[in-house]
């Protein structure tokens, strides 16, 4: 090897970029004027890409590889230039390196409070927070919108614009979700879902792909969390007890009140009401059931059971009702052949009409007065 290849040789740039840092989203390469010699090596590790800017213009965009500076691989930036017999000399071009990896773990929260209308529980105020992560899937997208001419940019610098955009988007997306506020925390991973694929036209618009967007928690105030203890108990917990209960606490804060034997006697005397309230609604219910349960004889040792019927009254369903029951509907025009009636062993809903153990009932009725 001669003394000018040699001299040549060691003219030829090393680019490349060790990135140590967990946060830097793009850098700059310094170089003296900028100039690039001809035939200089450009590394693009794994998690990177390598844009190269002209004249404030984006030229050419790398991928991860090992790349020989020409014109063979710098096509756009050779047609800026206007050169047709590759570089004969140094020519000038920013390199930016974009790191293209997952930047996780990063913050969101409402600072204020989200307003919300909810059809049960009127205008309410919530809070939430989680994490996110993105990666820049455009580079060249993600330098012209976002970075600019920072030669050093890091996640902090966006986190801010991307926050306030996550919460616009959230905010949106809980409205349009349709989900009930007691749903939020059992339907949470829905939520994020719906909110992320809200969000990912959005942020590509600047270049960055949202690869996980994650509800850490759903706050509300104290009071509708309380209405929503209590609805969700009133379906498991038997509201006779559940009076009494109401009854016997009333009844102690009334006596541990200082205020004096008034008002002790006022917390008595209401409690007191309440139990015997629902004690004489549970008493009545429970001698109805008795008194249609004595005025039916016992079943026939053998028979089999009495043939019953539900039926569809005014949209409401009702009974189950027996054939004199239903006979006696008939004559009131209140079950006609066009009713809707179901017994067990029939698997939908049928016309009375249609089945034949109920042709007795309407033969039973006799037909309208003449004229």
């Amino acid at each position: 090897m001669g003394l000018f290849d040699k001299l040549k040789n060691e003219l030829i740039d090393i680019i490349e970029w060790l990135d140590d840092s967990n946060n830097t989203l793009v850098y700059r390469f310094e170089r003296y004027q900028n100039e690039i010699k001809n035939g200089a090596k450009l590394t693009v590790r794994e998690g990177q890409m390598a844009v190269f800017i002209n004249e404030g213009k984006i030229a050419d965009v790398f991928q991860p590889g090992m790349h020989t500076l020409n014109t063979e691989n710098l096509p756009i930036l050779a047609t800026l230039k206007g050169w047709k017999y590759g570089f004969n000399s140094p020519f000038k071009a920013e390199v930016y390196f974009v790191s293209s990896r997952n930047m996780t773990d990063q913050k969101w929260g409402t600072k204020n409070p989200i307003t919300l209308s909810d059809p049960r529980f009127g205008m309410l105020e919530i809070r939430s927070f989680g994490t996110y992560v993105i990666r820049v899937k455009d580079a060249g997208l993600f330098i012209k919108e976002i970075v600019g001419t920072d030669g050093h940019f890091t996640t902090e610098e966006i986190t801010e614009q991307l926050r306030s955009l996550i919460v616009t988007r959230f905010t949106d997306a809980v409205g349009e979700s349709g989900f009930p506020v007691e749903a939020f925390a059992a339907k949470m991973n829905e939520l994020s879902d719906f909110v992320h694929q809200a969000m990912a036209p959005e942020f590509m618009n600047y270049g960055i792909e949202i690869t996980k967007f994650l509800i850490e928690n759903i706050s509300m105030p104290e009071e509708i969390k309380k209405e929503i203890f209590e609805l969700s108990r009133l379906n498991a917990v038997d509201l006779n007890k559940l009076t009494q209960m109401k009854a016997a606490k009333a009844m102690e804060a009334a006596a541990n009140n200082p205020s004096g034997t008034a008002g002790a006697g006022m917390g008595m005397g209401m409690g007191f009401a309440m139990a015997n309230q629902m004690g004489q609604q549970f008493s009545q219910q429970q001698q109805q059931s008795q008194q249609q349960s004595a005025s039916a004889p016992p079943p026939v040792p053998g028979s089999p059971p009495p043939l019953v019927f539900h039926v569809v009254i005014n949209g409401q369903q009702a009974g189950p009702y027996d054939m004199a029951t239903l006979k006696q509907l008939a004559s009131q025009q209140q079950l006609t052949k066009e009713t809707l009636v179901w017994r067990e062993g029939m698997g939908n809903w049928s016309a009375a009409g249609a089945v034949g153990e109920l042709s007795s009932v309407f033969n039973s009725v006799p037909p309208p007065i003449p004229g």
